[in-house]
């Protein structure tokens, strides 16, 4: 993919005034547009060693008002970032609506001879590295994010030159270090390596653009004009996208939600909710289970694992009281819950798994979640908050997530707390007529019930499409709370004695 690459292309200096002047005009236009239509720009260097990187981004940026950009460096992976997923801290990073990031290096640096090393990946990580960049940035584009990737690429003789350039300068020889130097000696293992790389990261909707950099000015002015074609391509595709859903509104009604491929059976209604423990079982087996899961939480942070918990249920189901139980022994250094709620306006100006993987949980820690990522495939469809295209997307979405999170060594555990009707209705009013429980029923859980049905066909799809072998859903017999909790409790407890052995 780079061998045939011409690498002898130049501009003259007069010539790249002129255009480089004209592109720039076109920048400043198109950060405005882009602003104004919410599209998220993601743009990616990559390339050699001393191909320019820092120069271009530069470049690109003295047309550009600052207040409506980010420019993230990926270089060395400090330990904070080593303790999370991989694509933890590209996730973090990516552009909200309206907004440009710039990535100088990137997540697909990971396989680099130096990384693999250095083992700064684990091996299960390796062999689904490209599966994960590949559903990473198709998560973005499909949400709405352009993601222009850009390829910087210089012959071996002049990287030489430019490394000789600054270590004989005093005060730009710190910028060579023996990594480049060994790049440079090893260029054809690295050609391989970034031509595979471009070759498996390759697609329609985040293709790389390969720079011929030998020349600055030819390098600067194909850089901005790639960007700015790509820039408007997005905008008129998606000018015409709202005149085509325009035509659709209006020759339709509103329709009713649809089935994803529903199971042929119901799961939810297989389950025996009649399973109750005795007060007596319930206080013996609650202090057995919280002690063991005290230890193991210790045992977890030595052995450097992480464990992400969603509670997902029915209004009222018990998932507070269970999480209480859950960390009532763990060291609080050790956990966080997140409760998920409405997202605020940051949160829907992102891909909407941007708010879970902020809180991914470091190495050797918990992240429990009091609903989670699943509210996309359960409230967001019933509600109308995203399109019916959007929720059936995000099946396989979070199972890549998910399987991402795995890759790393995360244990993972998806609790559907389940109680039937009647006992809902029994909780509902016993929390409406008891002054210290009022503030736990609304409006909305109101709603919800009149909508149970609806509710139950989605979580019975749910349930079938997003249980994998690497993260299964259990289904939590909750009509008794008692036996809910021990349930819980015994299940991540014995899951963890066996993966932490």
């Amino acid at each position: 993919m780079l061998e045939n690459v011409d690498l002898s292309k130049k501009l003259s200096n007069k010539k790249f005034r002129k255009e480089n002047r004209a592109l720039s005009k076109r920048m400043t236009a198109l950060q405005q547009s882009i602003k104004e239509q919410g599209i998220p720009v993601l743009i990616v260097f990559e390339g050699w060693s001393a191909a320019g990187k820092g120069t271009y981004i530069s470049k690109i940026l003295h047309s550009l008002d600052p207040r409506g950009y980010n420019v993230y460096t990926f270089s060395k992976i400090s330990e904070e970032i080593a303790m999370r997923p991989y694509l933890w801290n590209s996730w973090i990073k990516t552009p909200a609506k309206g907004r440009m990031a710039i990535f100088d290096r990137s997540w697909h640096r990971a396989l680099l001879p130096e990384s693999l090393d250095k083992r700064s990946l684990r091996e299960e990580e390796i062999l689904g590295f490209y599966d994960d960049v590949n559903a990473f940035e198709r998560q973005l584009t499909q949400d709405g994010t352009l993601v222009i990737k850009l390829f910087l690429h210089i012959s071996q003789n002049e990287q030489k030159e430019r490394f000789d350039n600054l270590l004989d300068n005093p005060e730009t020889e710190w910028r060579v270090d023996l990594t480049d130097i060994q790049q440079n000696y090893n260029y054809n293992k690295y050609l391989e390596y970034f031509g595979d790389m471009l070759r498996q990261s390759n697609s329609e909707n985040s293709a790389w653009k390969i720079i011929e950099a030998n020349d600055m000015n030819y390098a600067t002015v194909k850089i901005l004009k790639t960007i700015a074609d790509k820039i408007e391509e997005r905008i008129d595709a998606k000018s015409k996208a709202a005149i085509d859903a325009q035509a659709i509104c209006a020759d339709t009604n509103d329709v009713a939600i649809t089935s994803a491929n529903s199971p042929q059976t119901s799961i939810l209604d297989t389950v025996d909710l009649s399973k109750a423990l005795s007060k007596k079982d319930y206080q013996e087996q609650l202090v057995y289970y919280q002690d063991k899961l005290s230890r193991l939480g210790y045992k977890l942070y030595a052995k450097r694992r992480a464990v992400v918990i969603a509670y997902e249920g029915w209004d009222a189901a018990g998932k507070g009281g269970n999480i209480r139980r859950l960390t009532e022994y763990l060291d609080p250094r050790g956990y966080e819950v997140v409760p998920i709620s409405a997202p605020t306006n940051t949160e829907l100006s992102q891909h909407y798994l941007w708010r879970f993987w902020k809180s991914m949980p470091k190495d050797g820690h918990f992240s429990i979640f009091d609903r989670s990522w699943y509210g996309r495939v359960m409230v967001e469809r019933i509600e109308g908050f995203c399109t019916e295209d959007e929720w059936k997307r995000a099946y396989n979405e979070i199972n890549e997530m998910e399987l991402n999170l795995h890759n790393h060594g995360a244990i993972l555990f998806k609790f559907w707390l389940h109680i039937d009707k009647d006992e809902q209705l029994k909780r509902f009013n016993n929390r409406q007529s008891d002054p210290l429980k009022q503030h736990k029923i609304t409006d909305e859980d109101w709603r919800n019930r009149e909508r149970w049905n609806e509710y139950e066909t989605a979580v019975n799809e749910m349930l079938y499409h997003t249980s994998t072998d690497y993260a299964p859903w259990t289904i939590v017999e909750s009509n008794d709370k008692m036996y809910a909790r021990i349930r819980t409790l015994k299940l991540v407890s014995d899951t963890l004695e066996q993966e932490l052995l």
